[in-house]
C-alpha cells in the first residue's frame, strides 16, 4: 500500500537546531558575562547539551513537567539555587538569543513543494505546541501542516510506539500507510520503524554509525543524507522485497 502521509520530526531535521542553539549559548553566555567561565564555547555547549539530555529524560519518563526542565537545566547549568521566576527569567533572556539564529535547512522547502501535492504532511516532536507551534509560524512552514502533534501534550514521546501511533490516529491512516522522517536514528529512527511506520533516518553529516540504528520489528529504517532523496523514496516505497536504504 502506497504512503499516503509524512509525519516530521522538527528539531534538526527541518529546523537547524544544533547551529542555533549553539550560536543562542554563545551569544546568552557573552550577555551574561559567563562565558569565560566554562572555558569557551564548545565546552559551555557540550554541558548544555549534556544537561538538556538529562532534564529530557527526566521529562520523558513523566518525572518533572516541560517547564519544570527547562527550569532544572538552569539550576544545574549554573550550580545555584534560583527560584522559579529567577530560573524562567534566565531562560527566557537565552530564548532571545537563541531564536535570532532560527533558520530551516536549505533542503526543506524543496523537499515539502516536491511532496505537496502526493502527500499529506504532519509533524510529530518530543516537545510542546507552544514551542512548536510558535517555531514553525516564524519559520514560515506552519500551513504545510494539517497537524502539530507533541510529546507534552500527547503523554507519550518518542521512540514509544503510542506516540507515532498517536500521530497516526490523527491522521486517520494506518501506521503502514505512514512515513516518519527523523534525525535520530533511536529515537527516530529504530522507534518509527518499531511503530511500523516507514522509517526515513536522515543523517546529515553522516555524524552516526550505520550500527546506529539496528533494524527494527518491521526493518531498518531507511538512511539519506539529504532530503532531496526524499521524494524518490516515497515514491518507490521499499519496504516490501527491495533493499533497504540504510547503510
Amino acid at each position: 500500500m502506497p504512503i499516503k502521509a509524512v509525519l516530521w520530526d522538527v528539531d534538526d531535521t527541518l529546523f537547524d537546531y544544533t547551529a542555533a542553539d549553539r550560536a543562542g549559548i554563545r551569544e546568552h553566555l557573552l550577555a551574561e558575562g559567563l562565558l569565560d567561565g566554562y572555558g569557551g564555547v564548545e565546552q559551555a555547549l557540550v554541558r548544555w547539551r549534556v544537561i538538556t539530555d538529562a532534564q529530557w529524560t527526566r521529562f520523558s519518563a513523566g518525572e518533572v513537567t516541560f517547564q519544570g526542565q527547562r527550569r532544572d537545566r538552569v539550576r544545574v547549568f549554573l550550580g545555584q539555587e534560583l527560584t522559579d521566576a529567577e530560573a524562567d527569567a534566565w531562560f527566557e533572556r537565552y530564548i532571545g538569543h537563541y531564536e535570532t539564529a532560527w533558520a530551516l535547512f536549505p533542503d526543506v522547502l524543496p523537499a515539502l513543494d516536491a511532496l505537496a501535492g502526493s502527500h499529506r504532511h504532519a509533524v510529530l516532536s518530543n516537545s510542546s505546541i507552544h514551542v512548536q507551534d510558535r517555531k514553525l509560524r516564524v519559520l514560515g512552514v506552519h500551513d504545510r501542516f494539517e497537524a502539530i502533534l507533541c510529546a507534552a501534550e500527547l503523554g507519550v514521546s518518542k521512540p514509544e510506539a503510542g506516540a507515532f501511533h498517536a500521530a497516526c490516529a490523527a491522521l486517520e491512516l494506518a501506521p503502514h500507510q505512514v512515513a516518519y522522517v527523523g534525525d535520530h536514528p533511536e529515537i527516530d529512527g529504530r522507534g518509527a520503524a518499531d511503530a511500523g511506520l516507514l522509517s526515513v533516518w536522515i543523517d546529515r553529516g553522516g555524524a552516526y554509525t550505520s550500527g546506529d540504528a539496528a533494524a527494527g520489528a518491521n526493518g531498518s529504517p531507511h538512511r539519506i543524507a539529504t532530503l532531496a532523496e526524499l521524494p524518490a523514496l516515497l515514491g518507490s516505497d521499499t519496504r516490501f522485497g527491495a533493499p533497504s536504504t540504510f547503510g
